[in-house]
């Protein structure tokens, strides 16, 4: 059944423009798409008649007039590692090298056991759906039948998905990676056909390929993913200069690359539907190539304040038109909120901009775009999600502000002011002001809702 979305909406239209239309009309087709979006509409009923929707062919989900709640865009979480989610928090006193052979990798080894993939798998999607993250760009691990039942869980569920199965045949612990360039072939080719018998068109859940980063793989295994993307038109994701150490071993290790940046794309890895994380350390030279060949970069402004690598320059990325999202990159990152994501990336630009330069700062605007129609952007779906334009799908979430045991206190005399709502929203809201979470038009999450 088609579906009137009635009351208070926010979305972003561009980086600079948060529009709030604060009685409004979404209509959503059987399909989950949206057909028209009217503003200062009267009712769902006069609307349908407009729209010629007969009585009885829709049903009607309004906000609530007397309490502060709006309908918003569901986020884009750009970078997250799904099996690391047990290890949210966990980073010690430890830079990323080290990070990942003291936490991370004995942590992902044990996906082996599809009980602990099972475990793990179904409680991040949970707590990601929950904080209004409607797309994921999931890391798995090594591991053929784990990558495959994260897919699973994730179309059951019924979140988008990228799901990558991860490549690293070299520069990787022996318990811990691929054996040989042919073994990560097949693993990563039958990760590809599961994925795609079970969802054909990839309308939820989409095959990523995955080197991890250019330190964990060998140039044949980085120019065979970069052929098959061609070859496929699959979308890649791996990490980018997000430590000095490891920009200085992807030098040493691949000195064909007159840079980290140069090393993906001598091997075929830069396209419009890359997604590179990080980018804490890139060069000018850098900056441009992944302008010139349309990739993305998602920000993961927590993880690189935890692990201590550095402070990426998102207005510097978006002056040179490079595409920019969010990541929580779970469990470098220590929370899967994408919310809580935006809000570090609005402070990290802060810090930037006392320095010495004011242009680094980012505002409220920018970061909750970074977080929706930027996260669109970066993972090539900005034609079909982002924010509710007539043609693309209904991902949303209701966010009601003064609901029970909600962080954020709202005063009397702050409910007309749609700006100040959201900037608290912003700084002090979390998942329990996420009501509400859709998919495609499909409710998968909310208060009443059980996963």
């Amino acid at each position: 059944m088609r579906t009137i979305y009635f009351g208070t909406f926010v979305h972003s239209l561009t980086l600079s423009d948060l529009q709030v239309l604060p009685s409004a009309a979404v209509g959503v087709d059987e399909d989950g798409t949206i057909e028209f979006l009217d503003q200062n509409a009267d009712s769902p009923e006069v609307v349908a008649e407009k729209h010629s929707w007969p009585v009885g062919s829709y049903s009607i989900v309004s906000t609530d007039p007397a309490s502060a709640s709006f309908f918003f865009p569901g986020f884009f979480d750009t970078h997250i590692h799904a099996s690391q989610y047990p290890n949210v928090g966990l980073f010690g006193k430890t830079t990323l090298l080290d990070w990942l052979n003291t936490y991370t990798f004995p942590l992902e080894s044990s996906f082996a056991d599809l009980k602990v993939a099972d475990s793990v798998y179904s409680r991040v999607i949970a707590r990601t759906l929950g904080n209004g993250t409607t797309t994921a760009a999931y890391y798995a691990t090594v591991h053929t039948a784990g990558t495959n039942r994260l897919a699973d869980l994730a179309l059951s569920v019924g979140q988008r998905a990228f799901i990558g199965r991860c490549c690293m045949d070299a520069n990787s612990p022996d318990y811990y990676c691929d054996k040989s360039l042919e073994e990560a072939q097949k693993a990563t080719l039958d990760v590809i056909e599961h994925i795609k018998k079970i969802d054909p068109n990839y309308d939820i859940v989409c095959p990523i390929l995955t080197p991890r980063f250019a330190a964990s793989c060998t140039k044949e295994l980085l120019s065979w993913l970069g052929k098959l993307s061609t070859d496929t038109n699959l979308p890649v994701q791996t990490h980018i200069s997000e430590n000095l150490l490891e920009v200085d071993l992807v030098k040493s290790m691949h000195p064909f690359g007159n840079s980290y940046a140069d090393v993906y794309d001598k091997c075929g890895l830069l396209g419009e539907r890359t997604i590179l994380a990080h980018a804490v350390h890139l060069t000018e030279d850098e900056r441009a190539l992944i302008a010139r060949r349309g990739s993305g970069v998602s920000h993961c402004p927590a993880s690189n304040s935890a692990l201590t690598s550095g402070e990426t320059r998102v207005k510097w990325l978006l002056d040179a038109g490079v595409k920019v999202g969010l990541g929580t990159d779970v469990s470098g990152g220590f929370t899967p909120s994408i919310l809580h994501t935006a809000r570090q990336a609005l402070l990290v630009s802060r810090h930037l901009s006392m320095k010495g330069d004011e242009s680094h700062k980012l505002s409220i605007e920018e970061v909750l775009y970074l977080a929706t129609v930027g996260g669109a952007n970066v993972c090539g779906l900005d034609n079909k999600l982002g924010n509710f334009l007539p043609g693309k799908k209904w991902d949303a979430q209701l966010i009601t502000l003064d609901c029970k045991d909600s962080p954020v206190d709202i005063f009397p005399w702050e409910r007309e002011k749609p700006e100040d709502l959201i900037a608290k929203w912003l700084f002090n809201g979390d998942d329990r002001n996420v009501t509400k979470v859709w998919v495609n038009g499909k409710l998968v999450a909310g208060t009443a809702f059980t996963l």
